[in-house]
C-alpha cells in the first residue's frame, strides 16, 4: 500500500494568503459593450475585477491596447490576475516581463512565483526568485513572508536540499524564521527531506504555532518511520482535528503497524476532548489495516459505521472495501460492492482484479479485465501486476504472456522490475524454466535479487537442483552479505528432495554469517479482538495461554526427540485439545505452531485469518 500524505487527507495545505483581490460590481460585460463603444478606465477595472472568462478577457485586453492603457500599472496588474485565474500562464508571464514598472510590486512577484509553485515548475519559480533578489533599482522590492512561503514549497516539490538550505538561510537573514507561514513551509520541506531534527528546530522557533504546524511535524516523523516521536508530538497538541488524527493513523498504516491503526481509531471514536469523527482518509486506512490483519469482523463494523453515518461512497472508499473483503476471504461481498459501483474507475477495477488474483480466480480476473477495456478504462501499472499474478496463480500462461508483451504497445506502460518479476514467476510456476531464464537475461533493466528469487522459487517447485545452485551462486555474488531469503528457498528445495545433508550445509552457512530468517507472525481474530503471535516469543495478553503451552511442549519435544515438525505439531494438538477442549485460545495455538492454515475437519477452530511465515524451511 502506498504511504498516505496528510495533505491529501483533506486537501490540506499550508496557510497561504489570498493574493487575488475580488470586488463586487454592478457593471456587466455585455451591458458595457452594448451601450458604449468607448469604455472608461474605471469601467475596465470593474470588469477585470469580475474575473471574466477567456473570450471576454481577450476583448477587454484588446480595448486596453486600443485605448493605450497598457502603460497603466494597475490595469496590467489586474490583467495578470485575470490571466492567472483562467490558467493562461503564458499571457500572464508576457505581461509580467513587459510590465510598465521596471520593478513590479511584490504582490505581482508573489503571484507569478506562486503559480509556478502550484504547477510544480520549480525551475521557473527559482528563476523568478533570483531575478527578484538581483533587482538593481533605486526602489528595491524585497521578498516578504509570502514570497518565502511559496519558494520554500517549490524546494519541497523539487526535493532540492541544496536550494532548500540556501532559502532557509535567506529566511533567517530576513528574520522570518518565526513567522507562521514560512515556518510551516520549512517544517514541511524538511519533512519531505526526512530531516526531522531540522524540522523540529524550526517548529521550536515558531512563536504562535497553529494546528498545521503540529500536524506538519507529526507528518514528518511518520514519513521517516519515527512513530514514537510522532505520537509524542501528537499527544502534546493543544487542539487536534480530524486531519491530525488522519496523519497519525495513516503514519501507522504506512509503516505496517496495523494493530495501532485500529487502536487509534478506537481512541478517536471515544475521544471526548477532540469531538471529531473519522474522515474518509482515516476510514480508508482502517479498512486497509483490517485487510492486512484479516480482521473481518472489525472491517464489517467499519463498513456498518460508514453506512450508518451516511458517509459519501467515494472511489477510494469503494476500493478499500473491495480490498478488505477480498483479503479477509469474502470475495463474494467484494464482488457485490464492485458490481454496485455505477462507473468503476481504474482503482476499483484494479482492486477487484487483485482480489480475484488473491483467491486464485484467474478466469474471473480476466473477465473483469476485459470489462475494464470495454468500458474504455485504461489499466495502470498496478492493474497489469494484478493480472500477471492472476494468470500466474491460475496457470494462464498464454493470456499472461499476451498481456505482458502488449502492455507497452496497447496501453503505453513500459515493463518495470515488478512486471518482470510477476512474468518470471508465471513462467516458472508453469514449468517453463528455460523461457523464464531467457526473459531474465534479455531484460532491458538490470535484474535485482527479487527476480532471481522468483526463478529460484520455481526451481524449488520443479526440483531443478542444477539451475537452483547456479542462481544461488549468482545471488551471492550480487550480495556478499548472503541474502537469507534466497538461502531459505534453496534449503526448502533440498528438503523437498529429502537431501537433509544439504539442508544442514545451507543452514550452517547461514549461521556462520549470522543471517536470520524473517520472523514468522500471525494475527488471529477471536471474539472481535485481533491478537498478534510471533514465533520469536512475542505475545500479547490474549496469547499467554498459547505461549505457555508452546514453551511447555518444547521441553517435551526435547525429551521425546520429536525432530519432525509435523510429529511435534500433532503431539502439541493432542495435548492441547485434551487439556483445553473448551478454550478458543488453545485451539488456535495449533494453527499458530504448525505454521499452516489448512482447516481440520471435525473441530471448531477459530478462523486462521493471516499468516506470514517467510523463511521457514520445509
Amino acid at each position: 500500500m502506498r504511504f498516505l500524505s496528510w495533505r491529501k487527507a483533506k486537501h490540506l495545505t499550508v496557510i497561504k494568503p489570498k493574493c487575488r483581490i475580488c470586488y463586487s460590481s454592478t457593471a456587466t460585460f455585455a451591458a458595457v459593450f452594448q451601450d458604449k463603444i468607448h469604455i472608461t478606465r474605471k469601467e475596465l477595472c470593474k470588469l477585470l475585477h469580475q474575473r471574466p472568462p477567456k473570450s471576454q478577457l481577450k476583448q477587454i485586453h484588446a480595448q486596453i491596447l486600443t485605448q493605450e492603457l497598457s502603460s497603466t500599472a494597475s490595469i496590467v496588474n489586474s490583467l495578470i490576475h485575470c490571466y492567472l485565474h483562467i490558467k493562461e500562464v503564458t499571457s500572464a508571464r508576457f505581461l509580467f516581463l513587459h510590465h510598465p514598472l521596471s520593478s513590479p510590486p511584490i504582490l505581482i512577484w508573489n503571484l507569478m512565483i506562486r503559480v509556478y509553485c502550484k504547477l510544480q515548475n520549480s525551475s521557473e519559480s527559482f528563476s523568478l526568485f533570483r531575478q527578484l533578489l538581483n533587482l538593481d533599482h533605486p526602489i528595491r522590492v524585497l521578498p516578504d513572508e509570502y514570497t518565502f512561503t511559496f519558494i520554500v514549497t517549490s524546494c519541497a516539490h523539487q526535493k532540492s536540499f541544496v536550494h532548500g538550505k540556501i532559502v532557509h538561510g535567506l529566511v533567517v537573514r530576513n528574520g522570518l524564521e518565526s513567522n507562521l507561514y514560512v515556518g510551516n513551509s520549512l517544517i514541511n520541506m524538511y519533512s519531505v527531506f526526512k530531516i526531522t531534527d531540522d524540522a523540529y528546530k524550526v517548529f521550536d522557533r515558531i512563536a504562535d504555532r497553529d494546528v498545521f504546524s503540529w500536524t506538519s511535524l507529526i507528518c514528518g516523523y511518520a514519513n521517516n518511520g519515527e512513530m514514537y516521536q510522532a505520537c509524542e508530538i501528537f499527544y502534546k497538541m493543544p487542539v487536534r482535528n480530524d486531519v491530525s488524527w488522519a496523519v497519525i493513523i495513516s503514519g501507522f498504516a504506512g509503516n505496517g503497524r496495523y494493530m495501532e491503526v485500529l487502536l487509534y481509531l478506537n481512541e478517536m471514536l471515544g475521544s471526548v476532548e477532540d469531538k471529531v469523527r473519522p474522515n474518509e482518509a482515516v476510514l480508508v486506512c482502517a479498512l486497509s489495516a483490517c485487510a492486512n490483519l484479516g480482521a473481518l469482523e472489525q472491517g464489517n463494523w467499519i463498513h456498518a459505521y460508514i453506512k450508518r453515518n451516511e458517509i459519501r461512497d467515494s472511489s477510494n472508499m469503494s476500493t478499500a472495501l473491495i480490498d478488505m473483503y477480498a483479503k479477509c476471504g469474502r470475495i463474494d461481498i467484494a464482488r457485490l460492492i464492485f458490481n454496485r459501483i455505477p462507473r468503476p474507475d481504474v482503482h476499483n477495477f484494479t482492486s477487484m482484479i487483485s482480489g480475484l488474483s488473491y483467491h486464485g480466480l484467474g478466469d474471473h480476473a480476466l473477465t473483469v479485465f476485459n470489462r475494464m477495456l470495454d468500458a474504455n478504462v485504461n489499466p495502470n501499472e498496478v492493474t497489469i501486476i494484478g493480472m500477471l499474478n492472476a494468470c500466474s496463480h491460475s496457470g494462464l500462461v498464454e493470456e499472461g504472456s499476451s498481456i505482458f508483451y502488449n502492455m507497452e504497445n496497447l496501453w503505453g506502460i513500459k515493463p518495470q522490475i515488478e512486471h518482470y518479476g510477476c512474468y518470471v514467476d508465471l513462467l516458472g510456476r508453469a514449468g517453463y524454466m528455460e523461457k523464464a531464464l531467457g526473459v531474465v537475461k534479455n531484460m532491458h533493466i538490470k535484474p535485482d535479487i527479487v527476480i532471481w528469487r522468483a526463478l529460484l522459487s520455481a526451481c524449488r517447485i520443479h526440483r531443478n537442483i542444477f539451475l537452483g545452485n547456479s542462481i544461488i551462486n549468482f545471488i551471492q555474488k550480487l550480495n556478499s552479505d548472503g541474502p537469507s531469503g534466497s538461502e531459505v528457498l534453496l534449503s526448502n528445495m533440498y528438503a523437498s528432495l529429502g537431501n537433509w545433508e544439504k539442508v544442514s550445509e545451507v543452514r550452517n552457512a547461514m549461521g556462520q554469517r549470522k543471517t536470520q530468517s524473517d520472523i514468522g507472525c500471525s494475527w488471529i481474530e477471536v471474539q472481535q479482538k485481533v491478537n498478534l503471535y510471533r514465533d520469536d516469543g512475542f505475545f500479547n495478553c490474549m496469547s499467554l495461554p498459547v505461549y505457555q503451552i508452546e514453551r511447555g511442549m518444547e521441553g517435551c519435544s526435547v525429551e521425546l526427540n520429536l525432530m519432525s515438525s509435523v510429529s511435534f505439531s500433532a503431539f502439541l494438538f493432542r495435548y492441547a485439545f485434551a487439556s483445553f477442549q473448551e478454550s478458543m485460545d488453545v485451539s488456535s495455538s495449533f494453527s499458530l505452531t504448525t505454521g499452516t492454515s489448512m482447516p481440520l475437519s471435525g473441530f471448531d477452530l477459530p478462523k486462521f485469518l493471516w499468516s506470514r511465515t517467510s523463511g521457514r524451511a520445509g
